[in-house]
């Protein structure tokens, strides 16, 4: 089995060696590392080239956003699965991908996926715990959906249903997750154990106005989707990860 993994960035260059060295430590054989930079202009693509002989694929052009920059990855992936590691986020440990494998190998599954922990600079002090275990179909109505960074698609479901539609700000992943997990009903497992560390200061987690903006297109994401929501469903899950944050500030 192969794994593509896909990296996107922009002005990253504070984080991108992480993110490349956490790749390339991993224990599993199988690995295609595909790399998008959408035209840095800081030190990113110097740091991308110190690494070039150890990455499968790079490209370095404009953009039209983060989903765009994926779906270039997408083109480029050879494997049999596809997962997204960004420029600001590492694996847990050096045998995530061996998991992910097994996981695959062991079952006849399109799709699996586990927890993620949100980080600051310090990777080993954590502010957040993301548990999919909460993820069924039937919650993307509240606005539930499986860590994105700790999730791994079989290729052929992008071939057969396509990738992220770029005219989402924030949420086109979890359109991505509704299109496959609810209206094509995929198959997919959970594996219970976090995956990846993942730096806070995304796009998604910036503060009140992006959150605003994320649940706005959840909900636009449901309907295109035969889901029925609204904005007031899918902001009780806000309690739960304000309750998440303080538990791991004490």
């Amino acid at each position: 089995m192969k794994i593509s993994v896909v990296t996107v960035c922009f002005n990253a260059e504070k984080t991108i060696e992480d993110t490349i060295r956490s790749v390339l430590n991993q224990d599993f054989g199988g690995i295609e590392h595909i790399v998008i930079d959408g035209a840095s202009t800081d030190g990113t693509k110097a740091v991308i080239n110190k690494y070039e002989s150890c990455i499968a694929s790079s490209l370095s052009e404009p953009d039209e956003g983060i989903y765009d920059a994926m779906n270039k990855g997408i083109r480029l992936a050879t494997g049999d699965v596809i997962g997204f590691l960004n420029a600001d986020d590492i694996f847990a440990d050096s045998g995530v991908l061996s998991r992910v494998a097994s996981a695959f190998q062991e079952s006849p599954v399109q799709a699996c996926y586990g927890d993620v922990v949100f980080v600051r600079d310090d990777p080993d002090k954590i502010v957040r715990h993301y548990r999919s275990s909460r993820f069924t179909p039937e919650r993307l109505a509240y606005g539930w959906m499986p860590a994105h960074p700790a999730l791994y698609l079989k290729r052929e479901l992008f071939q057969l249903y396509g990738g992220f539609k770029t005219d989402y700000r924030i949420a086109a992943d979890y359109e991505l997750v509704a299109r496959l997990f609810w209206l094509h009903r995929i198959s997919y497992r959970y594996l219970p154990e976090v995956l990846v560390k993942m730096r806070i200061g995304g796009v998604s987690t910036r503060g009140i106005k992006s959150n605003y903006i994320l649940s706005k297109e959840i909900v636009r994401a449901c309907g295109e989707n035969g889901i029925r929501t609204n904005l007031l469903k899918v902001a009780l899950k806000y309690p739960l990860k304000l309750a998440e944050l303080f538990r791991h500030s004490l």
